[in-house]
């Protein structure tokens, strides 16, 4: 180790007296080196058994100059792909090195349909000087007003007339966006519930069990934190959408949108009973069974079985 450690130092004591990579050599490893032939610096470099310290000086100095890529330089289709990457404040950023290549239409189309699935202006003729990066702006703007006053946002989308005064439009909005935020939204639906019944209907459980489909539902319309009647209101509405989404599967299980009703409340409950810290005795899959069937008499007991073991191991549904 303390021949390992000399080394380095002596590496380092010719570099500050400027020897070059083909300068001073220890009489070891010229003895090595005479014996052995060897012509070449690559070939004194693995004689040296250790860092050559030089080298990567000389290296990174090379790579120094090198300085950034010119996306310029390359082919347009690879110069895209590699800003298709950035997000709009590195594309901003951007622009400033390459600016035709930075503000093309087609980067700024991707990120405003990427953040903001759908938007009634995507469909429309755009007018005179329309631009996405304007129209970006404008949706991020549009978005911060709605998390602060959910109506004064979608007044503002309607002014800018990038949403239509339609329940609809408003629906597939909320539904293709990820940028508001929740409280907010979950406000904002209480108070509209023409909107809230085309949000349920943009939602297809085809073939879903029915505590993951629960979950989808609540990623998009979140449960209120008490229950009440918007809770109940909400149940409801997924209750006959996921009947209507499997049909063939009601008819199987004998299930009505009332059973489901039933159902989706008691995995709330479970879910709860299963993930609160403050809920010492857990509910066994036993009592959850008697329990469920007793208000749903036509359920089977190995159906709500599953639906215990798809929250004991998943998870809650409206978390």
């Amino acid at each position: 180790m303390g021949q390992g450690l000399w080394r380095v130092a002596r590496n380092q004591q010719l570099q500050q007296q400027g020897y070059s990579g083909q300068g001073y050599l220890t009489r070891e490893h010229g003895r090595r080196i005479a014996t052995n032939s060897v012509p070449n610096t690559s070939h004194r470099k693995q004689a040296q058994g250790g860092i050559d310290i030089y080298h990567l000086l000389k290296t990174r100095k090379s790579k120094e100059q090198e300085g950034f890529i010119n996306l310029e330089m390359l082919p347009p289709e690879l110069s895209f792909t590699i800003l298709s990457y950035l997000n709009a404040t590195d594309l901003c950023l951007a622009s400033c090195v390459w600016q035709d290549l930075a503000n093309d239409e087609l980067l700024w189309q991707g990120l405003c349909k990427s953040t903001w699935g759908h938007c009634s202006i995507y469909n429309k003729n755009p007018p005179l000087g329309f631009s996405f990066r304007k129209l970006y702006m404008q949706l991020d703007e549009g978005s911060l007003t709605f998390n602060a006053n959910p109506d004064e946002g979608v007044n503002y989308f309607m002014s800018k007339g990038i949403l239509d005064d339609s329940p609809k439009e408003i629906a597939k909005f909320i539904f293709c966006t990820r940028t508001l935020n929740w409280k907010k939204l979950r406000i904002y639906l209480d108070e509209r519930r023409d909107v809230l019944d085309d949000l349920v209907t943009l939602h297809n459980f085809r073939n879903q069990f029915l505590p993951n489909a629960l979950r989808e539902f609540f990623r998009h319309i979140h449960a209120p934190e008490e229950r009440g009647e918007y809770l109940e209101t909400l149940i409801t509405k997924f209750s006959h959408r996921f009947c209507a989404c499997n049909p063939d599967l009601m008819r199987e299980l004998g299930l009505s949108p009332d059973a489901v009703y039933v159902l989706c409340y008691s995995l709330i409950l479970l879910s709860i009973d299963l993930t609160s810290p403050h809920v010492k005795n857990k509910m066994s899959k036993r009592e959850f069974i008697r329990n469920t069937r007793r208000a749903a008499q036509n359920i089977s007991e190995d159906f709500v079985g599953h639906l215990y073991d798809n929250i004991y191991l998943i998870g809650h549904v409206a978390a």
